[in-house]
Parts: C-alpha cells; sequence; structure tokens
C-alpha cells in the first residue's frame, strides 16, 4: 500500500497541482472503475466508454496547474463524465443526420440521373419516331413543335391550305402516339 493511498482527496488534488504524477495515478486508481461503470452502462459500446474516461483522465492531466477542483473530485468527474457521453451522443446524431442526408442526396442523383437517362432515351426515340414520318408530315410537324408556328403561319410557309396542315399534325401525331405508347409499353 502506498501513501498515495492514504490521501484523502483533498490532499491529491493539491499534489496534483503541483503536477505530482503519483497523485494523478491514485486519482486514476480511485475513480477510473466507477466512472468506466457508469460509462459502459450509459454507452453501448466498452471501447467508447473506456475513450471517454481515458479522455477526462487526459483533460486532468493536462489542465492539472489551472483546474479549479475543491475538495469534490468525485463530482467534478461524475459531471466531466455526463458532459462526455452528451457530447458523444450529439456527434452519433450529428454523423447520422449526414449518413442519412447522404444516402437520400444519393438516390435522389441516382433517381435523376435515371430519370434524365430515360429521358434521353424517350426524345431519341421521338426523333426516330419524326424521322418515319411522310417528308411533307416532318416538315410541318417540326415547324408547329419545334419552331412554334401556328398552323396559319405553316400553311403560308408551306403554300398549302390550313386543312391540309391541320391534316398532316393530326396524322404526325397519330402515329408518334401511337409508337410512344408502344415505347412506353416496353418500358413499364
Amino acid at each position: 500500500m502506498s501513501q498515495f493511498e492514504k490521501y484523502s482527496d483533498e490532499k491529491l488534488l493539491v499534489l496534483l497541482k503541483e503536477s505530482d504524477p503519483k497523485a494523478f495515478t491514485e486519482i486514476y486508481k480511485r475513480y477510473w472503475d466507477k466512472l468506466l461503470v457508469v460509462a459502459s452502462n450509459k454507452l453501448s459500446d466498452i471501447l467508447v466508454a473506456e475513450e471517454i474516461v481515458q479522455d477526462i483522465f487526459l483533460d486532468i492531466w493536462k489542465r492539472r496547474q489551472s483546474i479549479k477542483l475543491s475538495d469534490q473530485i468525485e463530482r467534478y468527474l461524475a459531471a466531466a463524465l455526463k458532459y462526455k457521453i452528451i457530447n458523444h451522443r450529439h456527434r452519433l446524431a450529428v454523423a447520422q443526420k449526414f449518413v442519412d442526408y447522404s444516402k437520400k442526396a444519393e438516390e435522389q442523383n441516382f433517381y435523376s440521373m435515371e430519370n434524365y437517362l430515360q429521358f434521353e432515351e424517350l426524345k431519341t426515340k421521338l426523333e426516330k419516331l419524326v424521322t418515319q414520318l411522310p417528308e411533307k408530315c416532318q416538315l410541318v410537324y417540326k415547324l408547329s413543335r419545334e419552331e412554334g408556328l401556328s398552323q396559319k403561319e405553316i400553311a403560308k410557309r408551306l403554300l398549302i391550305a390550313e386543312k391540309t396542315v391541320e391534316a398532316h399534325l393530326t396524322r404526325a401525331l397519330k402515329k408518334i402516339k401511337s409508337g410512344l405508347n408502344y415505347i412506353i409499353c416496353l418500358f413499364y
């Protein structure tokens, strides 16, 4: 039995402030197990509990000369442990939120990319369907849908009747619609 085992907490604190490593070792021996039991009961991971308790003692040693404790080292250690556990749980919660957010963002990016690829594929199919239309029908469709001209403007430009433009558009839209319906059925 060393002489330090007989010292009160107050005496050990005085010696600790004087940077006595044996006083620190005695405080460590007295309270390590108690703190570890409490920490391991509060946390699900014994390794994390050990790390937290170790950090508390490391902080005490680093701040030994400036630490302001009277005779209540046990109360100080309990408060430090409580703070460290709360801080650890907070960091876990923040990390989990980040993981959840990352997964959600990844899924959204995947679906955005998937939607983009489907859109591009559908656009390609539509362009192919348009190229399969008869020449005049194709021209009327492009002037209407791609250039945004009205039937009257198309009729003037092509020197044909509005009813003819309407007939070409109707024919084009029917063929495109039936072609797209077939493609959509294949997708889904």
